[in-house]
């Protein structure tokens, strides 16, 4: 069961730092044009879009990607300790 723990662990530390890859590419001009940007898109922006409603920008800067990140971590935090509640 422990096992389980690490690898969605893992699996949420990936995702998180293609969260902030994704979130990075906006730096580079036709950083979403590329094939990396695109893989990307396609695996980062169907949960950004639930946070799309939250305007979240101050500025040029929109915190949108920092906020998914915070609730990820905070998400998979409160699941770990359920699961090892219950264990």
């Amino acid at each position: 069961m422990y096992s389980l723990i690490n690898l969605l662990g893992k699996a949420v530390y990936i995702y998180t730092v293609l969260l902030v890859i994704y979130a990075l590419l906006s730096w580079f001009p036709g950083g979403y044009q590329s094939s990396f940007g695109r893989f990307l898109s396609k695996i980062c922006e169907p949960y950004l879009s639930l946070f799309d409603h939250l305007n979240l920008s101050f500025g040029p800067v929109n915190f949108n990607i920092a906020f998914a990140i915070i609730i990820l971590q905070l998400a998979s935090e409160a699941l770990f300790r359920i699961i090892l509640a219950i264990l």
